[in-house]
């Protein structure tokens, strides 16, 4: 149960508007999503001492105000908006407003409490911008390879211009990447323990030092859930259905993909459990995931015991 002096505040984030609510009050306002609104906010907020604020990821509009939350102390804490419209549903509440939606959420602030996680570091996130811009960058250039074989004569020399102008710049994060993860003790140790498994290879590598930073700290189940790797079940009675992944950090997901297709082919841990799964009759894409998983898993548990990769064949 709540204590009265308990104070959940929900926050529905727009790109120019912020709609607050107070959980248990008839209060809630609106504020601008800039640097003047958010200051004003916090300040609101510092005065209330909230014993918790969510926030519903908005696809990164809520990236300032989380991150002047947390530099003034407040306990925000980032939400899947699934996870609130669900609850919503269950409450019965179908109409969908911001001033409805940031009640939801002030509600499943007080109700579910999610925890409070540590803030990434201005380094964590900077490492995680290069990494983003890098991936954007490579799927314009694909993009634009896909355009060259079908474009007017007249366009191809543009495109082409284009392409020589991306791959400098995807030579220069990608330099900018590897000096960051050298500078960093923490990241130069974890990059070279994760490196020596057979199909990690350096994109691999940068990306879980940037998107994974929980790696080595959880157990196997949550960082296989973390990455979206965690088959749930979807039974009912006697009906037993297939089981599914979901949600997750795609990014992570992806670079896991072709990683684990690489080594069905020169990792022998994964090509023998790869094999075995597809002679039970597994489909191929089944197995794929399953070696992911098991990937993932084999790194994770490395990273927590500071071991680098080895294999004493039977």
């Amino acid at each position: 149960m709540a204590n009265s002096a308990d104070v959940f505040i929900g926050i529905d984030v727009h790109k120019d508007t912020l709609e607050v609510c107070i959980d248990g009050r008839d209060e809630h306002w609106e504020c601008r999503n800039d640097t003047a609104g958010i200051d004003e906010l916090l300040t609101t907020l510092e005065a209330l001492s909230p014993t918790l604020v969510v926030v519903e990821a908005s696809g990164g509009y809520e990236r300032r105000l989380v991150a002047d939350g947390h530099a003034a102390g407040l306990p925000v804490v980032v939400v899947n908006p699934t996870r609130v419209r669900r609850m919503a549903e269950a409450f019965g509440i179908i109409a969908k407003t911001d001033t409805i939606d940031a009640y939801v959420i002030a509600r499943f602030a007080e109700r579910v409490r999610p925890p409070v996680r540590e803030p990434q570091s201005a380094e964590q996130q900077h490492l995680n911008a290069l990494v983003t811009r890098r991936r954007q960058l490579l799927e314009i250039r694909t993009a634009e390879k896909n355009r060259l074989s079908t474009c007017p004569d007249l366009i191809r020399i543009d495109i082409e211009e284009h392409l020589i102008w991306l791959n400098s710049r995807i030579e220069l994060l990608e330099d900018e990447i590897n000096d960051m993860l050298a500078n960093n003790p923490s990241w130069r140790e974890r990059t070279a323990l994760v490196s020596t498994v057979p199909g990690i290879g350096p994109v691999t590598a940068a990306t879980l030092m940037a998107e994974l930073p929980e790696l080595g700290t959880l157990n196997r189940q949550k960082i296989a859930a973390l990455a979206g790797l965690a088959p749930y079940n979807r039974d009912s009675g006697p009906r037993t259905k297939r089981r599914r992944i979901f949600g997750g950090r795609a990014s992570v997901r992806c670079v896991l993909y072709m990683a684990a297709l690489s080594a069905t082919r020169c990792n022998p841990v994964i090509r023998r459990f790869y094999q075995r799964l597809t002679d039970k009759g597994k489909p191929s894409k089944v197995a794929l995931t399953a070696c992911m998983r098991k990937l993932l898993v084999i790194v994770n548990a490395m990273v927590r015991k500071q071991e680098s990769w080895s294999y004493a064949p039977a």
